[in-house]
């Protein structure tokens, strides 16, 4: 069988841990039919065991155990002894025996070791890295399972399930989207470039637009306070540690000279044609500026030295003024110290851009389209875990992810308004992560698609807790003040809105499958390297080798291959517009 082949390959290759901004290919057709074949056999076997359609069925809760990994860390999660994990077990049978990658891995390691060994837990929530399960034979085609097994699921993508797809060449479902809410809309920015809240009260709530007016702000403060609380102040500093480096150095890089997020990539909006986003003349400059930051001493100098418990240890002391990055990548620093009562140290965010001919793309639609759940081919009873899968999406499922337990997490008035009483939104919004660990509440929508920000249920409500009535609830009284000194009601509100982009065609490209044979991979891999090594050599220098060292580096991607590379993402980018809009192009 082919998949023996391709495990070889990567015993030989498990060494190198491979960032992809895609999630596999379909060129292994051989394989692909192989699997399919195992995927049906598997599901049939299940179904058969299970009896007739689920619709005519009562839910099964006899006791069944199913194993899991999931490639994004979960440090909160309890073993399911949380409120909210109770009444999944109590109303499914299902408890799950979970595994968690540690650090900041992302997963990548650990799901390449799955497709080599076979040794794949009974379900997984992984990103990119499927693209090897997929390929190894190791994952079921989930398409008949949601047909006959999951009514919510359907419901929930609708006319969307074509996105589900895993590629113009293998339209099987692999991997069911859970990573994004169904949808939804943002109510609030998590995104942009940070200030804390002292630092605009002190300079009296200036204008933060462009990249000049940020670091005139941390300027202008830290020649003010060059001490916090006895320790120098850090007017920037910024987390390069692994994958991280992307969050916070190299994409906003794009943010912020008016391209949307495309992984490493820029894609042509009217072309589809795709490059290496370093190649963009303006992300040179933005570039340039954060090395000008570096040589007037604005950028911490630890930046790209300096490990990810060591950055969020900054934060938490209260002294960094400024980050460029997503709230998600430093919330439990900031949670640090709103335990501390120290809200005046949290963050403001502003959709910073290069120049006022700018627009910060945070919000451009990309549809439906994201990473997920998966189901393995050695799942004792795939049929139970696509069902409980499927309560989880079911109205009642999805109230008690985001909401937790009637009476004890919220409250129902006589108008059937649900509200979340003021000492649990104190503990929820300052002490979150012995919140989450506690109630459960959050910790569970990987496991399942849902709706995102914005839905409402049947009775009025909203399915999540994140609506703008809810969201100025959680804030502290210095967001609020900074929001009103801008004449804002949530942060979302100083970003342009989705109104102002066309939905990109291409959806999210981080999802996109790409070839894991032939020398996609291998050039990708050289070029991840030349990245991470040049981009902090160019800010790290001195200003005026910046040019040279700089244009080394555009000159050392394409002689790695980088154009090849390019031309075989457009080629696939192209077939995914087709995908995603039956037009032929």
């Amino acid at each position: 069988m082919k998949s023996k082949s391709i495990r070889s390959v990567f015993m030989l290759t498990l060494a190198s841990s491979i960032m992809i901004a895609g999630c596999g290919d379909g060129n292994n057709n051989n394989n692909k039919e192989s699997s399919k074949a195992t995927n049906s056999g598997a599901a049939a076997s299940a179904g058969a065991s299970a009896g007739a359609s689920a619709g005519a069925e009562k839910m099964d809760t006899s006791p069944i155990t199913f194993s899991f990994f999931g490639a994004d860390a979960s440090p909160n999660w309890n073993g399911m002894k949380d409120d909210v994990g109770k009444v999944i077990t109590e109303k499914t049978g299902v408890t799950i025996n979970a595994e968690y990658d540690v650090g900041s891995g992302g997963g990548q390691s650990r799901i390449q070791l799955m497709a080599a060994s076979g040794e794949v837990p009974d379900i997984l929530f992984g990103k990119s890295e499927i693209k090897y399960l997929v390929d190894a034979g190791e994952l079921l085609d989930l398409t008949d399972l949601i047909d006959k097994y999951a009514p919510n699921i359907k419901k929930i993508f609708g006319d969307n399930m074509n996105r589900l797809k895993y590629s113009n060449d293998d339209k099987g479902i692999y991997s069911i989207p859970t990573n994004v809410g169904v949808d939804g809309v943002a109510f609030d920015a998590g995104g942009g470039f940070e200030l804390q809240h002292r630092v605009l009260e002190e300079l009296g709530y200036p204008e933060i637009k462009t990249v000049e007016d940020y670091e005139k702000a941390l300027k202008d403060y830290v020649a003010k306070h060059p001490e916090t609380d006895g320790q120098p102040t850090i007017p920037l500093t910024l987390n390069a540690d692994d994958w991280k480096i992307m969050i916070t150095v190299t994409n906003p890089a794009f943010i912020t000279t008016g391209a949307p997020d495309d992984g490493e990539y820029y894609v042509n909006p009217e072309t589809y044609e795709a490059q290496l986003h370093y190649k963009r003349p303006e992300e040179k400059e933005y570039f340039r500026w954060l090395n000008k930051l570096y040589n007037e001493g604005l950028l911490d100098k630890d930046t790209f030295v300096q490990k990810d418990d060591q950055y969020k240890a900054k934060i938490a002391s209260g002294r960094v003024l400024g980050l460029i990055s997503q709230e998600w990548e430093y919330q439990e620093a900031e949670n640090a110290l709103k335990s501390a009562g120290k809200d005046q140290y949290t963050y403001a965010h502003f959709p910073v851009t290069m120049s006022s001919e700018y627009k910060d793309h945070s919000f451009q639609s990309v549809g439906v389209d994201g990473y997920g759940i998966s189901i393995s081919k050695n799942c004792k009873d795939p049929v139970r875990a696509i069902k409980f899968m499927d309560w989880l999406a079911s109205e009642e499922g999805q109230v008690l992810l985001n909401w937790g337990v009637e009476g004890k997490h919220y409250t129902v008035d006589a108008n059937g308004k649900r509200t979340i009483p003021a000492d649990v939104l104190d503990k929820k919004v300052n002490d979150n992560s012995n919140f989450a660990k506690e109630t459960g509440i959050g910790l569970y929508t990987a496991f399942a698609p849902h709706y995102g920000d914005g839905v409402k249920d049947s009775t009025g409500n909203y399915y999540t807790t994140n609506f703008p009535e809810q969201i100025t609830a959680s804030y502290s009284e210095a967001e609020k003040k900074s929001l009103a000194a801008y004449k804002a009601t949530t942060w979302k509100d100083l970003f342009p809105q989705e109104s102002d982009f066309e939905p990109k065609a291409w959806g999210a490209l981080y999802n996109m499958a790409v070839p894991t044979d032939g020398d996609y991979q291998v050039i990708y891999q050289k070029t991840q390297d030349i990245v991470r090594k040049r981009i902090p050599e160019a800010v790290l220098s001195k200003i005026t080798d910046f040019d040279k060292v700089y244009d080394g580096f555009l000159q050392e991607l394409d002689k790695a291959g980088a154009k090849d590379m390019e031309a075989q993402y457009t080629e696939l980018v192209k077939k995914r517009v087709e995908l995603f809009t039956g037009k032929a192009l």
